[in-house]
Formats: structure tokens, sequence, C-alpha cells
């Protein structure tokens, strides 16, 4: 099960990729400076993670009103990310935990998905700006999302 609220947030560093080359997202660097919406997903390219990402991007203007950077995180590699993210127009921050050690930290592993191997479950965090989780969901299956509207209302109320 997820970490619990009242928890510091482990803090990671981990690979992205953009148009300008593999860059490092730490949850560090925003601490002092704003809250972070951390989003762990099973895998890119697949349907529900899919709707997922292209609609928090939809409504990313949306989290910037709130003050929290969006950070997801799948077990995929920085380059597929990329090829996803360009695909589907996503716009949000994605950060590649291919050796898996974010989702362990975090405690959303799945051991199996689907008979394929160990992915992140879908999980949803807000941690504030001094590193500590305000708000913790692991949905009951991959396939259900995260309670988006209680997640902008923690937001609103960290503001």
């Amino acid at each position: 099960m997820a970490l619990s609220v009242g928890t510091q947030a482990p803090d990671f560093t981990l690979k992205s990729k953009t148009a300008n080359g593999l860059q490092d997202v730490s949850l560090s660097a925003n601490f002092g400076k704003k809250n972070t919406v951390l989003l762990f997903f099973p895998l890119a390219f697949t349907g529900t993670c899919t709707q997922e990402m292209c609609s928090v991007s939809g409504g990313l203007s949306a989290y910037g009103d709130l003050q929290a950077e969006v950070i997801a995180v799948s077990v995929d590699s920085p380059f597929a990310q990329e090829a996803w993210a360009l695909k589907e127009k996503i716009e949000i921050t994605i950060a590649s935990d291919l050796n898996k050690t974010t989702a362990k930290n975090y405690d959303v592993l799945l051991d199996d998905l689907a008979g394929i191997g160990s992915a992140s479950a879908r999980a949803a965090f807000v941690i504030d700006k001094s590193g500590v989780i305000q708000y913790a969901e692991q949905t009951p299956t991959p396939k259900d999302l995260p309670n988006f509207d209680a997640i902008k209302a923690k937001l609103a109320e960290l503001k």
C-alpha cells in the first residue's frame, strides 16, 4: 500500500527524455518553491495510462494555477516515454523509474502486472513544499484513475 499522509516523501532523481536530451528530474527541486503532484502509472502506450496522462496534460494550467508541478513516473525507458509523449501530445514531465527503486520507495510496485512482470501501480501523491505527503492514493486496480478532484482540492488547501 502507498506511503501515508504525513510521511516525508522519499526524494528521487530520475531521467526524463526531452528534445534537449536526457534531463534529471528530482522531487527536491520543488522543495521550498512549489507543491508536487506525483503520479505513478504502469506503462506507456496503454489505454488507461494514455487517457490519464492526456487528461492531466490537457488541464495542466489548472495545476500551475494551484502552484504545483506534475511529475509522472513509470518503469518505461525514458526513450519509450518520449516517443509516447510525442505521439499523444503529453506535455507533463514524465520520468523513468526503469530500475523500479522509486516505485519501491513509495510502496507502489506491483510484483506482476498481467503476467508481464513488475510495474508501478497507478497511484497519486500530493507533496507539499516541505516534502511531506499531504495526499496519497493507490487505485484499486491499474484500470482505475485517481481522484483528481480530491487532488485539486488538497492543492487548493495548500495554496
